[in-house]
């Protein structure tokens, strides 16, 4: 595992561009004993040569190739951030003054994040407070209700909080170099991955990777598209926003999906042939909450006819509870037509002849702009496309 030395990470990109110790100890004005002091350490915790020395100068070795594009990554995110602060700082921030920072941006209290990171109070809050210093301007604002962190303290908690996906993707990259395993994939979830999709390339995955740590989040899409962009998740697995929800994620859409008009056997219009709108309307429906894309085509279905959606609901997108109720009552459901397709399959419940075939749904992948992951992330991306209809 790489330390979490930002002084010694910037001392070794710095190597790997200038080829030499001498004019990276006279940029950085530091002594040349101590870069290579910090270029030893990192050699040690990388399992092996960052460079290849020779007398025309220090050149990259694979592995250091690999560190090297990680910390430039981590670097430009923080260096457009600290360089509107104050350029001092690039030199002189810590990681654990990154974290404090991060999480007293978040918990908006001192006691709350020092709880978090497992600190005492007073170092959390001189950590912030040496921050504040260097930069010459304060980062948060005191109020009677807490401290609010400002612009800058939000954009530069937000590149701190990806710089250190960066540094964890580098522990992973490099443990993979040396023939071991590291890290973890974090996926996000919606409905309709959870219920066929994922479990089917899970399976695969485990099969080639026995023990190699997978975490499944599931959630509201917003809450979902926050730890994404936050570097809490590493992918997102569900229906896709028409457009982008905000520039700086991208979608990869893998099938369609259609909308299914759901009702347990034996309902009055279970075995109708020929429905309205106006049958619709005479029963109450489980639903998705409003503002997802499968809620948006059922209010479709009546506003493209001049009525009013229905107002008799029950907002949910469990498959588990819209399935019981139906079978319970007579609600009627509306789901993906692909996530209930077992239901149906099992005869638990049947698929309404009211034509949705109209109402297009894309299903596919969300991720970081400019997000690279690592081998284990490319293969469980490679497995979901493969069980993708």
């Amino acid at each position: 595992m790489i330390s979490r030395n930002l002084r010694h990470l910037r001392l070794f990109a710095a190597v790997a561009d200038l080829k030499s110790l001498t004019l990276t100890s006279e940029k950085w004005h530091i002594s040349q004993p101590a870069v290579t002091q910090a270029i030893n350490k990192l050699e040690r915790e990388a399992g092996g040569a960052l460079f290849e020395r020779s007398r025309h100068g220090f050149f990259l070795t694979p592995r250091g190739e690999v560190l090297l594009r990680r910390v430039e990554a981590a670097f430009g995110l923080l260096d457009s951030v600290l360089g509107e602060i104050s350029p001092r700082l690039r030199m002189s921030l810590s990681y654990a003054q990154l974290q404090a920072l991060i999480a007293v941006s978040e918990s908006e209290n001192f006691t709350l994040a020092a709880r978090r990171l497992g600190l005492a109070q007073p170092t959390v809050h001189r950590a912030v407070t040496q921050i504040e210093q260097e930069a010459a301007r304060s980062l948060f604002e005191r109020t009677s209700f807490g401290i609010l962190p400002t612009r800058l303290c939000q954009a530069l908690a937000q590149a701190a909080r990806l710089a250190i996906y960066e540094f964890d993707q580098t522990d992973t990259e490099l443990a993979e170099f040396n023939g071991g395993e590291a890290g973890a994939i974090v996926i996000g979830a919606m409905p309709l991955a959870r219920s066929d999709i994922l479990p089917q390339a899970l399976a695969r995955f485990r099969a080639e990777r026995p023990t190699y740590p997978v975490r499944i989040h599931d959630g509201p899409y917003d809450g979902l598209l926050s730890a994404l962009r936050r570097g809490s998740i590493d992918f997102l697995v569900g229906a896709l926003r028409e457009p982008a929800p905000i520039g700086d994620v991208v979608q990869q859409r893998l099938f369609d999906d259609r909308l299914a008009l759901l009702a347990r056997p034996g309902h009055p219009l279970a075995a109708r042939t020929e429905l309205t709108v106006d049958d619709l309307l005479t029963f109450p429906w489980v639903v998705p909450r409003r503002g997802t894309p499968t809620r948006d085509q059922f209010e479709t279905l009546f506003t493209s006819h001049d009525k009013k959606a229905p107002d008799r609901l029950i907002e949910s997108g469990s498959l588990l509870l819209m399935r019981e109720l139906l079978n319970e009552s007579d609600h009627l459901g509306c789901l993906s037509r692909h996530q209930s397709q077992r239901e149906c399959d099992h005869g638990l419940l049947v698929t309404l002849t009211y034509p949705t075939d109209h109402l297009i749904r894309p299903i596919g992948l969300t991720c970081r702009e400019n997000w690279r992951p690592t081998n284990a992330q490319k293969r469980m991306l490679e497995l979901i496309a493969d069980v993708a209809p």
